[in-house]
């Protein structure tokens, strides 16, 4: 029987290469938490070994029960009949199977039914659900909801909502975007008031929400009235009960299994999370952020399903009396897409564990906080996992959605006219993976967000420290090419700065996030190479590749093209 987690090779090596001890430490409260739990491990190998057991059952139910189903669910996809939603056979059937697993409350704390399990397993286990339906991912994936509730909700509230998330009871929702409001959430409408006993209520619509069906929505509201900022916002909690009405779903080019509805909230009874006015600001943040993460995960998932298939046609259909596999264009398209899948696994998981120092020290600086015991070097510590987070979250969103619509673009040009048809996988995938980089903010979106990060060099403590790094002597040419690369990239600001015009800077944005990106994940892909012979070739064509787009990006930036674009207004009218 296949299993999506042992046999995937770079997947599993990456598990297995993993330095998770600080995260499981601070995760398991330096290993306390074996005395209130039985199942909490007593050490770091415990810990492993117990995330490994449950990587392979997540990987054997979607191998063996949610893949056999995608084809099935793409058909069939979920159903809007008489103002109610209901997921399609297979859906509901993975889920039952996934709950049964008690695979749903992963990131969830123990004392509420949640295995405590770190971000950067659980974003292993998102890819591998995702390889078999990337639409499941959009329901696997919505424990943010309750890890969201957790970090900021009170105690009361945790335990009313969270053991209910953990068995898999409840599926939840973020209800944000509005017609009107769709990257720019500061200009949410949807009102929230209080009635003369302090009760919340929710009243107006919302658009485009992912499994807005969902039993547990997290809302975002306005509720200082005469506020059109930010600051007028705050976080709400709802039931999906009977005064919230699904208007209609969505009816999408992909993901059909996933339930995109349009929401009207009737006065619909709510309890606000956190702090009022800081809705946008903190929570949504934190919401949003570990979301684009987690679609990063789909892509990837997205993107190795597709590898699968092409190589898998390649092999199997014969053309000129051999396997087009053979034929040196065909499998020059396969070693790329299976160098792009590897080189952004790689840059994906260390984002990841980013994401799990920041969020612990964090955590550890409230502690510290809270007891009137300052702790300085945490507070550095979260400082910096904060800055480098601000820089990777946009670049591997960015970079890994718009990859995996490579990919599987790639992968239906291998499979030729069949692929094309709905009898083959890749046409599923296909439409699927475009999704990826549109929601949770547009590729665009991401560059706009990492742009002053990268314009600023936020990460020049890293490269200063791996330029001076030795490397084995079959790797010190691909060391210098990077060199070659952040030598262009400096060049570049230098050129753009000098011009002291924010529009022309604006323009030279995708350039220069491409060329930066490329500087951190040639040094991971170097690192890796170091220790391991496998990875020299992905790592030459990787950083060979990107120095010669960084060549062509900074003659671009330094042309007179942009000024043209710039300028081009008329033309476009």
């Amino acid at each position: 029987m296949p299993n999506f987690f042992t046999d995937n090779s770079d997947l599993h090596k990456k598990f297995e290469s993993l330095d998770l001890k600080e995260i499981v430490s601070l995760s398991e409260d330096n290993y306390a938490q074996s005395s209130k739990f039985q199942h909490a491990p007593h050490n770091y190998e415990d810990a492993i070994e117990n995330y490994r057991k449950i990587l392979e059952i997540t990987g054997d139910i979607a191998a063996n029960y949610i893949a056999p189903r995608a084809a099935s669910v793409d058909e069939e996809g979920a159903v809007f009949h008489d103002g109610k939603v209901s997921y399609a056979k297979g859906t509901r059937e993975a889920l039952d199977m996934l709950s049964k697993a008690e695979l749903m409350g992963m990131i969830l704390p123990r004392e509420h039914g949640g295995l405590n399990f770190p971000n950067t397993i659980y974003m292993m286990a998102t890819e591998i659900i995702s390889r078999a339906d990337a639409s499941m991912m959009n329901i696997f994936g919505l424990q943010d909801i309750g890890k969201t509730i957790d970090q900021f909700a009170n105690e009361l509230q945790k335990e009313e909502f969270l053991p209910d998330f953990a068995t898999g009871k409840y599926t939840g929702a973020m209800a944000l975007t509005e017609p009107d409001a769709g990257s720019d959430l500061q200009a949410v409408k949807l009102q929230a008031y209080q009635d003369e006993k302090g009760n919340w209520f929710l009243r107006g619509v919302k658009r485009f929400i992912t499994n807005g069906n969902g039993e547990v929505l997290l809302v975002l509201a306005r509720t200082e009235a005469g506020t059109k900022d930010a600051r007028g916002l705050s976080m709400l909690a709802c039931y999906g009960d009977e005064t919230v009405k699904v208007r209609r779903i969505e009816h999408k080019l992909g993901i059909h299994g996933s339930p995109t509805c349009e929401l009207q909230f009737n006065d619909t009874p709510a309890q606000l999370i956190g702090e009022r006015r800081f809705g946008l600001l903190k929570y949504v943040i934190y919401l949003m952020n570990r979301a684009r993460v987690g679609v990063s995960a789909q892509s990837l998932g997205i993107m190795q399903a597709a590898y699968e298939e092409a190589l898998k046609y390649a092999k199997a259909r014969e053309q000129f009396g051999k396997a087009i596999y053979q034929l040196p264009v065909i499998s020059n398209m396969l070693i790329d897409m299976r160098v792009t899948i590897e080189a952004y696994r790689t840059l994906f998981y260390e984002a990841c564990m980013w994401l799990d120092r920041k969020e612990l020290y964090e955590n550890e600086v409230d502690k510290a906080k809270l007891a009137r015991k300052p702790d300085p070097e945490m507070t550095e510590k979260y400082k910096e996992a904060n800055r480098v987070l601000t820089i990777l979250t946009p670049i591997t969103k960015y970079l890994l959605s718009e990859a995996s619509n490579k990919v599987t673009y790639d992968s239906m040009q291998i499979h030729g006219g069949t692929g094309y048809m709905k009898e083959f996988s890749i046409e599923r995938l296909y439409r699927d993976a475009r999704i990826t980089n549109i929601y949770e903010g547009t590729s665009q979106m991401q560059i706009v967000g990492a742009a002053g990060s990268v314009i600023n060099d936020g990460l020049a403590a890293y490269f200063n420290k791996w330029a001076t790094k030795e490397y084995k002597s079959t790797l010190t040419n691909l060391s210098e090419s990077i060199k070659e690369i952040r030598s262009l990239f400096d060049e570049s600001v230098r050129y753009v700065k000098e011009k002291k015009d924010i529009q022309y800077q604006d323009v030279a944005s995708k350039d220069l996030v491409d060329m930066y990106s490329s500087i951190y994940v040639g040094y991971l892909l170097l690192d890796e190479a170091n220790e391991d012979q496998r990875k020299i070739f992905i790592a030459r064509r990787y950083i060979l590749d990107a120095l010669a787009k960084a060549r062509k990006a900074q003659e671009t930036i330094k042309s007179e093209l942009y000024s043209d674009i710039i300028h081009s207004e008329s033309i476009l009218i």
